[in-house]
């Protein structure tokens, strides 16, 4: 059996038309322009991943883009940012992907008019094909046109981020018990400086999804509909909330890099402490040794039977006096 579909280029995972009930029809990208031709209330959702620069240009010309924004989706090297072109908007939104124990780090741009949605995927990012799919599912919300798709999209990227968060919670965990242990570690402030890292980089991409939200939400000169507006609220909420986890967390790390440094130093002091102890200890009778072995010739007390013993009773009793005191003192 034949696929329906039409046939696309590779770096097209998805090119449909949704009609003003929100049921989805396939089409190709030479089919796009026809379908905006047709003030029927439909939409247009493109999905594309690393596209090659020529099809960038043919969607152009489908949906008119800009040529800045076009230009800045040949680089996937964008800031987070947010700017309109006429009816048009463009969107930079950074995306993180756990990979390998790591997080590596893509870009989505985004080219929204009244009529079309243009996703572009770059690097570390997963498929928003369930994103599709789920609102294929309730075909209602669909009928609100792109800027439905638009939320959905932003919401599966920050959403993303919170298990990618979690997991940094549970890493700063462990290290912290590491800090604490009886053993230094030197590998725990190692993880702990590449833990810090990945937080700061994480926070470069999760700091500006608020400020393209918040556009997004309150900006009058942005075509949002006003019943689709709170659902971008929803979204700020969870970014915020992603946000301030993540500069908590790098003020614990700070902390932690801190404290595990702190007790380096003090187990330096503990042990410079000891080995001025008994470096005392060892002293005491070297001094005394040290005066019987100047041959002098007139030492009253060499003649006496007692005085070895004693001496040497002298010296074990001041090394006992010593010993007890530098122990008092915890120098031993």
């Amino acid at each position: 059996m034949t696929d329906p579909r039409p046939a696309l280029p590779a770096c097209v995972v998805n090119c449909a038309a949704y009609d003003r009930a929100g049921q989805r029809r396939d089409i190709s990208l030479a089919q796009i322009s026809d379908v905006l031709a047709v003030d029927d209330g439909s939409f247009v959702w493109v999905g594309l991943y690393e596209p090659h620069e020529s099809l960038l240009d043919t969607l152009q010309e489908e949906f008119g883009l800009h040529d800045l924004a076009v230009e800045d989706a040949h680089n996937a090297h964008q800031r987070p940012k947010i700017e309109t072109y006429g009816n048009s908007l463009f969107i930079a939104a950074h995306t993180a992907q756990e990979v390998d124990g790591h997080v590596r780090f893509g870009e989505t741009h985004l080219f929204v008019g009244p009529r079309f949605l243009v996703t572009v995927r770059h690097g570390a990012s997963l498929s928003y094909a369930p994103v599709r799919q789920r609102l294929e599912r309730d075909p209602e919300m669909l009928a609100h046109g792109p800027s439905v798709a638009l939320h959905a999209v932003l919401d599966f990227v920050v959403d993303n981020y919170q298990p990618i968060v979690s997991a940094f919670g549970g890493e700063l965990d462990a290290l912290e018990h590491d800090v604490f242990a009886e053993t230094y570690k030197r590998g725990t402030i190692r993880k702990l400086y590449e833990l810090r890292k990945e937080l700061t980089l994480m926070r470069l991409a999760v700091a500006p999804m608020q400020d393209i939200l918040s556009q997004l939400m309150r900006s009058p000169a942005i075509l949002i509909p006003d019943e689709v507006r709170p659902y971008f609220r929803d979204v700020e909420d969870h970014a915020a909330r992603v946000r301030d986890t993540i500069d908590t967390q790098r003020e614990m790390v700070s902390a932690a890099m801190n404290v595990n440094l702190s007790l380096v130093t003090v187990a330096q002091g503990e042990i410079v402490k000891k080995l001025a102890g008994w470096a005392g200890l060892l002293a005491l009778p070297t001094l005394i040794a040290s005066w019987y072995g100047m041959n002098f010739a007139h030492m009253p007390e060499l003649d006496k039977p007692y005085a070895y013993p004693l001496l040497i009773g002298t010296v074990l009793l001041a090394c006992v006096v010593l010993y007890r005191y530098l122990r008092k003192v915890r120098w031993l």
